[in-house]
Order: structure tokens, then sequence, then C-alpha cells
């Protein structure tokens, strides 16, 4: 047994608690999305009662992505410093007391307010859980843990609809719903807070399951290499391997958003009450919780057949770049079921690539700079998706959807390519910061 086993608390381990940690995360995208859809839901109402165009929903929206742009490398950076288990605990306090505070909105502005505040907040989830399975994990099953607490995000967005909407039906008032979606924060922090540790220091953890995660870090580490204490921004931006990263999540997340933000308002453009989409609305979101499991399933199967971690994962990119043109087609259809159908196919290959981008951190950086590596990433992001979203406002107002669902369908190709260039191995690969794919 070894000195670092003799100073642990004596407690019964848990079987494949590494699992246990991913179903946490899972939870909390769960949470994240719930309180960031409960507007969205509420949008169709809301522009109702405070007459707002489109535009004016747009700028709400653009308030949350500026502070969620800000907030991905300014957290994915904290999180590198004071941990995932501290981090967390600041983050998800935060943005459910701004959730709860949505109540006392009163019209564009003080919405936007507090948009920008619960953005802010929601921000640090992705670095953080992706920084926690680069902890958690070995590389052959971090597609798994990645595609398991994404997939809280579509599942999210798939029931936020039918809880906002039965308790609008219900109260007769949206107020109270910011309150009751903004508790169930609190509720996960209670778990979080008894539950989460690192490998290295769990009481719970089985000493066959430490081992298993802390040789597949030793096999990271690189003979004559001595890793980067934490390195700064510029040393990362100037890794082509980085860019490669914020790439594949600046050119696939906005048509996400999009979807999320504005799939809604889109079916009332098409003719449907808001009312009778329910029965379909939540298919591309069940579709895109699917394509997170297949996406980090199937580049799980390859990696384990012998296939390089950086081959594998770009196949699941290119079969996910092409699924996403499906949005195109919906342009011509009238019927709710085909409309859906075919976003579903978008959401499941937009999902499968989303996966790869968001595994990649871990896949290719060292845990100290993983969160903020995905920081970066989730910043350019947001800076592309804050321009989409009031380009989507500006031209839904003005013309149609059409063009938007065009553009959407275009851009993750071209991001596509360009990640097949910047991510792979070159000569610094495996030399302080990179590892080798």
């Amino acid at each position: 047994m070894s000195n670092q086993d003799k100073n642990l608390p004596e407690f019964r381990p848990v079987r494949n608690l590494r699992w246990w940690i991913g179903g946490m995360l899972f939870a909390s995208t769960i949470i994240n999305y719930i309180d960031r859809q409960t507007l969205s839901t509420l949008a169709p109402f809301l522009k109702k009662e405070y007459h707002w165009t489109n535009e004016d929903y747009a700028l709400i929206v653009i308030s949350f992505r500026i502070a969620y742009a800000i907030g991905q490398t300014a957290l994915g950076r904290l999180m590198d410093r004071i941990g995932t288990r501290i981090g967390l605990t600041i983050t998800v306090t935060w943005y459910s007391i701004v959730a709860m505070l949505t109540s006392f909105a009163c019209g564009l502005r003080s919405f936007a307010f507090f948009r920008f505040l619960l953005g802010f907040g929601e921000s640090a989830n992705w670095p953080a859980a992706t920084k926690a399975v680069s902890e958690w994990f070995p590389k052959r099953e971090r597609g798994w843990a990645v595609a398991l607490f994404d997939s809280g995000s579509s599942i999210g967005a798939a029931i936020a609809p039918a809880i906002v909407i039965g308790l609008y039906t219900y109260l007769g008032n949206w107020r109270p719903i910011f309150i009751l979606t903004g508790l169930l924060g609190f509720v996960w922090l209670f778990f979080w807070r008894k539950f989460y540790q690192t490998p290295e220091q769990h009481p719970r953890i089985s000493k066959e399951e430490r081992e298993m995660i802390l040789n597949d870090k030793k096999e990271d580490a690189y003979a004559g290499s001595e890793v980067i204490d934490r390195p700064g921004l510029m040393e990362l931006l100037k890794l082509p391997q980085t860019w490669g990263v914020i790439i594949a999540r600046a050119f696939t997340d906005p048509v996400w958003f999009f979807i999320a933000d504005w799939f809604m308002i889109y079916l009332v453009s098409k003719g449907f009450s808001p009312e009778n989409t329910l029965i379909a609305f939540w298919i591309p979101f069940a579709a895109c919780d699917l394509g997170n499991f297949t996406g980090g399933g199937v580049s799980s199967w390859l990696i384990r057949r012998g296939w390089p971690i950086g081959r594998a994962r770009k196949a699941v990119i290119i079969f996910g770049a092409i699924g996403m043109t499906m949005l195109i087609p919906t342009i011509y259809m009238s019927s709710l079921f085909a409309i859906a159908g075919l976003f579903a196919i978008s959401t499941f290959a937009y999902a499968t690539f989303c996966t790869m981008a968001l595994v990649f951190p871990s896949d290719i950086f060292h845990s100290n700079s993983v969160a903020s590596v995905s920081g970066i990433s989730g910043t350019a992001a947001g800076i592309l998706t804050i321009i989409s979203t009031y380009l989507v406002g500006w031209v839904s107002d003005r013309y149609s959807f059409a063009p938007i669902l065009i553009v959407a369908s275009i851009i993750p190709l071209v991001g596509a390519l360009l990640v097949l260039m910047l991510v792979r191995n070159t000569k610094l690969s495996g030399k302080g910061i990179l590892r080798k794919i």
C-alpha cells in the first residue's frame, strides 16, 4: 500500500466511481440547460406580452452570449487554478441565484441584464467538465465520458419546454417558473460537495480503479519531457492544434445555439403554435443526445481497434460536418414531423462533431491546461454565436430563415476541413505542452 493510500480515510469503495462522477457532470449540464432554455421556451409568450421583435429577442440572447464568451476563457483559467470541485461550486451557486432573480425582470433591459449574469456563470460548465474528464478517465474512455456529460445539453433542451410550458399553463404566470428551475442547481450542489474529489484524493475509489487512471496518465508522460506548469495563453495560441480546437467549436456551436434558441420561433414562423409543437419539438434534441453517444462510442471503438486518437476523432468529424447539411431541405417542408426529422439528422450529426471538439483538449493537452484551451475555444465559439445571433434576428425579420439555414449547413463543412489540417502531430508534440495523438 502506498503512502497516499494510507493517508486516505477507510471507506467502502464505489465500483466504477469514474462513471458516477460522469453522471454528476451529466446532471449539471441538464440543469444548466434547463435554466437557459426557460427563457427560450417562454420567448413566444414574452414577445407577445412585451411587444418584442425578433431583433429585440436577439439582443437578450446576445447579452447572454457576450458574458458566456468572456466567461469561457476567464473561468476556464480559474478552473485550472482552483480545481473543478471548488470552481463548479462557485459558478453553479452563481447562476442558480441569477436564474431565480430573473423572475423580477420587467422589460428588455432587465431581461438582458439577468441573461448577461446567467451567461457568465453558466460558461464554466464545459471547461470544468472537460477538465474533470481528463482527470478521471483514461484516453480510451474520454469520448464516452464527454458524450455523457455533453448529452445533458440536449436532454435539458428537450425536457425544458415540457416543464416550462406545463408550469406556465398551470400557474398562468411566467415569474415563478424562473424560481422553480433555479432551485435545481442547489439540489445538485448538495451532492456535488459531498461526492466530488480528484482520483488521487477520493476516499471511495478502489485501489484498482485509481491505479488504472494513474497508470494511463503515466503513459502520457514522455521520456525526457517535462510538463510545463500551466502554460500561458499566448503560448497556447501559438500552437496550430489550439486553433484546430477553436475552429472545431467556433464553426459548430453557433449552429447548435441557433437551433436551441430559435427552433420554437422558427416553427411558429412556419405556422405552428407553441402548444402544438411539443409532440415533435423534442425530436431534434433527442437525436442530439444519441449523436453524443454515437460520436463518443465510435471514436472509442476505433481507438480500441488500434486507430491513432487523432484519426479516430477526425473520422467522426467528417461524418458530422456532412450530416449537418440536412438543415437546407427544411426550407421547403411544411410538415411538422418532416421539419423535426431533418433537424434531428442535423443535430445528431452536430453532436458527433461537437463531442470530438469537446474531447480534443483532453486528447491534445495535459490536464493543467485542458480547461484553459476548452475555455478559449468556447470564447471563440461565443463570439461567433453573438454575431450569428444578431444576424439571425436581422435576417429573419427582413427576409426569412432560409438564408440562415443554408449558411448554417455550409460553415461546419469548412470547419471540418480546417480541423483536418490543424489538428495533427508536429515536432512539438510530446514536448511539454502537447500530447501525441
